[in-house]
């Protein structure tokens, strides 16, 4: 009996559990910013390991980031633009790197900024984490990796220590945090797809991966640390470019190369 009750909550819980395409998410949308939530307050308690810029101190850097962000929020294709925070955040560090958490937040290592050529490579790269947030790949992640322990938690009362555990997980090696290729993929599409909607040049993301090959190529430093993290498919900036398609837009390399003068 004890066996069929427990199989009898699995199946109950699955069947609320929400689908993210043909993907299966057993956690709730606010359960997803519920822990995002978790994980920039553990983010934000560890400047030793997260060094993030004073939002007061440098509001001009801020400003500009989150202008891009407006836009992209903006264009009607973010599924979760209202419900989700989509703050952002700088890290100041010397790392090749950009993370989304769940719920929307996201952070940008200086080390990538100052990387970069120009504002639609800039806007690339942040529409490429929005759709990780905002196809919910953390989770999805998390429900294949910890699908059964977070529902034989919810079984025996300990819902909200396991929440805990995953998203101290998340916070500790959120950069660590590797999506299959199909994430990664969708995950350029619709950058692609976000930034048709705006003034910027939708291949603003690969021509940061272009740049990044070339550094691969040349052994130049700071590639691996994104390729880790962000899988390079030999195939990924041909998509990119046949989902652009013929459209055009702007880089804003003068802009992008004031915005750099505002990072420590």
């Amino acid at each position: 009996m004890k066996h069929l009750f427990l199989a009898i909550t699995l199946i109950s819980t699955l069947v609320f559990t929400s689908c993210e395409g043909d993907k299966i998410n057993i956690f709730t949308l606010s359960q997803d910013v519920e822990m995002g939530q978790e994980v920039v307050e553990q983010i934000l308690d560890d400047p030793k390991t997260y060094p993030i810029l004073d939002s007061l101190v440098h509001r001009e850097a801020y400003a500009y980031l989150n202008k891009i962000k407006n836009k992209l929020l903006k264009t009607g294709e973010i599924r979760y633009a209202k419900q989700f925070a989509w703050k952002t955040y700088i890290i100041d560090q010397d790392v090749m790197n950009a993370f989304a958490v769940p719920g929307g937040s996201t952070f940008y290592y200086t080390g990538l900024l100052k990387y970069l050529d120009d504002e639609a490579s800039l806007a690339g790269v942040m529409a490429h984490e929005f759709a990780h947030a905002d196809k919910r790949h953390s989770t999805t992640v998390l429900t294949k990796k910890y699908g059964y322990e977070t529902l034989l938690g919810m079984f025996v009362g300990e819902k909200s220590r396991l929440a805990f555990q995953i998203a101290k997980q998340l916070a500790e090696g959120a950069v660590e945090l590797q999506f299959s290729r199909e994430n990664e993929y969708e995950a350029d599409e619709w950058a692609v797809k976000y930034l048709s909607k705006t003034d910027y040049d939708p291949r603003g993301v690969a021509y940061f991966f272009e740049k990044m090959t070339a550094g691969e190529k040349s052994n130049e430093p700071g590639w691996l640390v994104y390729f880790k993290t962000h899988p390079n498919p030999d195939d990924r900036i041909k998509k990119i470019y046949d989902h652009a398609g013929s459209k055009g837009g702007e880089k804003f390399e003068d802009e992008y190369a004031a915005f750099k003068r505002l990072l420590p």
